[in-house]
């Protein structure tokens, strides 16, 4: 049934974090319904039922252009616990679905809100992606490798884990508040702000002076030489992190430096040297080769992978990290519970597919939902 059987969800569709949010809610058991545009257009993924960021509910065609579509939507966010939208600010405010008025319908709504630059600030109206919100962070310029430029971390720094994460704690730390005090409340959830704390513990050690400005000369940003990336014989890569002197020892060990006289682990004076030697070892043997060597010892090693590789890799298939569901291999439901386990009990939906009866669900009656559909309120 999942931890979170019970909590209704109305989700306003939108693209990235907001569905990634609704989708975490859906795979741990909530009933997240879902309004799309009733002239299915879908942003997202163009390949209808395949965009894994909507499964687990159930979508109905809306025309929020339309007073009635408007009247729907408010008479379905009264019966909810959680609203999320992901538009600009303002947007939901014009459309007459604002804080203010949903929150008049229903007292003890958490309604969400996912942007870029947050409710307010002289961004707040910008259009901007991914890699505009990390950058104000300073997410973005501590990336990447001191020749080149800052290396965007694919778009899961701001999308997902600072932006559809950061909502999801959001919506479950008001849901939690709302059931002493029984008031709802907006979450203002924005990406760049998600970004900036998770770059907090980096911002504790800027303050002490162990972290500086300069990328890619830094403990974990590649100018160490026991944490990087490494090619090997075979043109393939693999991780090392051995930041601890216990695990440093055994990477000397694995590698054959423990038999010369080497500066200090900790010497930054010394660190592109060391790098040095530590890529041509690597380069001596194929990827498979060092994962016979050093998988499963304490160097804190690991084979960087493809995405394909991945999902046959033992260690994820022995965990069931992926799961085939609905003809589609995907990563299963995270995190774990040994007694209320999150599930993938519906595949996809294309915009509008569950219309009729996802509204049937929320109680409109099926005179209701035809005279909607003659009014072109509905898909």
């Amino acid at each position: 049934m999942g931890t979170l059987n019970g909590i209704r969800v109305v989700e306003f569709a939108g693209i990235g974090p907001g569905p990634f949010c609704s989708m975490m809610l859906a795979d741990h058991g909530a009933e997240v319904l879902r309004l799309d545009r009733a002239d299915g257009v879908q942003g997202g993924i163009d390949a209808p039922g395949k965009d894994l960021t909507v499964r687990g509910r159930k979508s109905v065609g809306l025309n929020l252009k339309s007073p009635e579509g408007v009247e729907l939507a408010l008479k379905l966010i009264e019966q909810a616990d959680v609203l999320i939208e992901g538009f600009r600010p303002g947007v939901m405010e014009r459309l007459g679905l604002g804080p203010d008025v949903c929150l008049k319908r229903n007292a003890r709504l958490v309604y969400g809100r996912m942007t870029g630059w947050g409710q307010h600030g002289p961004l707040a109206s910008a259009a901007g992606h991914d890699i505009n919100y990390i950058a104000i962070s300073g997410a973005l310029g501590a990336m990447g490798r001191p020749d080149s430029p800052p290396a965007p971390p694919l778009n899961l720094v701001g999308d997902f884990g600072g932006g559809g994460m950061l909502l999801a704690f959001g919506v479950l730390a008001a849901l939690l508040e709302a059931k002493s005090s029984g008031k709802g409340q907006v979450v203002d959830a924005a990406m760049s702000d998600g970004a900036a704390i998770l770059m907090l513990p980096l911002y504790s050690m800027h303050a002490t002076g162990f972290w500086t400005d300069e990328r890619g000369g830094n403990l974990l940003d590649s100018g160490a030489h026991f944490y990087d990336s490494y090619e090997t014989k075979d043109g393939k890569y693999i991780s090392i992190g051995s930041i601890e002197p216990q695990f440093y020892a055994l990477l000397l060990k694995h590698t054959g430096l423990d038999s010369e006289e080497l500066p200090d682990q900790m010497d930054r004076q010394a660190w592109p040297a060391l790098k040095e030697k530590v890529r041509n070892i690597f380069l001596t043997k194929t990827r498979d080769e060092w994962c016979a060597i050093m998988d499963g010892t304490d160097v804190c090693f690991a084979p960087v992978l493809s995405m394909s590789e991945a999902k046959e890799y033992a260690h994820n298939r022995e965990r069931g990290t992926f799961v085939e569901a609905h003809g589609i291999t995907q990563p299963a439901p995270a995190p774990r519970f040994d007694r209320t386990p999150g599930t993938l009990d519906r595949a996809p939906s294309r915009p509008g597919q569950d219309t009729e009866e996802g509204l049937a669900d929320w109680g409109i009656a099926p005179d209701e939902v035809a005279r909607l559909r003659e009014a072109k309120a509905i898909a």
